[in-house]
């Protein structure tokens, strides 16, 4: 493990975990983001602060890659630093590992950017104390996974529905980042589940779910490979696209 940045300890919670005792996807991406508010906090860059200044972070894009996943009661360490930062966006890295640091679950990748809370416009990341952001960059830490992407979907027509509701919602009354691979997750009947896990998990976000819509999961299998994406029906029967994923999953041991 090389450290670089102070560790966040956290653990496998007997009700966070699914019918084999794996820790669900939206809970670990959840830990992610946790982890990732308290380093930006304490750095002076997090979203408390950026709510006085009518600012907050939206996540743009998202890859998880995992060697392994934590179990019921696993205790697990989350490592985040800053990548890189441009005037927009910036890149922000994590690394999983056991309690003990000897085993590694695995890394994620995310880009995020700055917007007004009013007009939800991109902001001047850099125009946040004076660009504090630059003291926290760490441009030479290894992250090896690849990239995240814009995730390119095929031409999908199954589809299944639900509908957006209070427990979806984050705190910018949005649905939550996380609730798309809830219900990405939800569409695989548990035969499948018995049999494979996730291997690597792609988001590209592109819009903004609200309460009380309702959405639409398209989804495409290709070998170990699925392709969903996210929509909302407007009025007109036109759709807006909230987001593509690709989930590639692995044969269980």
């Amino acid at each position: 493990m090389n450290k670089t940045e102070p560790l966040y300890h956290t653990s496998a919670d007997a009700f966070h975990c699914d019918f084999s005792k794996q820790l669900c996807m939206g809970h670990l991406g959840n830990a992610l983001l946790n982890a990732s508010d308290m380093h930006s906090t304490a750095r002076h860059f997090g979203m408390t602060y950026l709510w006085t200044q009518n600012k907050t972070w939206v996540l743009s894009r998202l890859a998880i890659e995992l060697e392994d996943i934590p179990v019921e009661h696993d205790k697990y360490i989350i490592e985040t630093w800053v990548e890189s930062a441009m005037k927009y966006f910036t890149h922000r890295n994590w690394a999983i590992y056991s309690e003990d640091g000897k085993k590694v679950y695995g890394y994620a990748k995310s880009i995020w950017a700055m917007i007004d809370t009013q007009t939800r416009e991109p902001q001047d990341i850099f125009a946040i104390n004076d660009g504090k952001i630059r003291d926290y960059l760490y441009p030479d830490k290894e992250c090896p996974i690849k990239d995240v992407s814009r995730v390119k979907t095929p031409q999908m027509e199954e589809y299944t529905e639900f509908k957006v509701q209070y427990n979806d919602l984050d705190v910018n009354c949005h649905l939550n980042s996380m609730k798309y691979i809830d219900h990405v997750m939800d569409t695989f009947p548990l035969d499948y589940l018995r049999d494979y896990q996730v291997k690597r998990i792609e988001i590209a976000y592109v819009a903004e779910g609200h309460w009380g819509d309702t959405l639409r999961i398209y989804h495409l299998a290709e070998d170990e490979q699925h392709y969903f994406r996210v929509t909302h029906m407007e009025d007109d029967s036109s759709e807006t696209e909230l987001s593509r994923l690709l989930l590639k999953f692995k044969k269980k041991r």
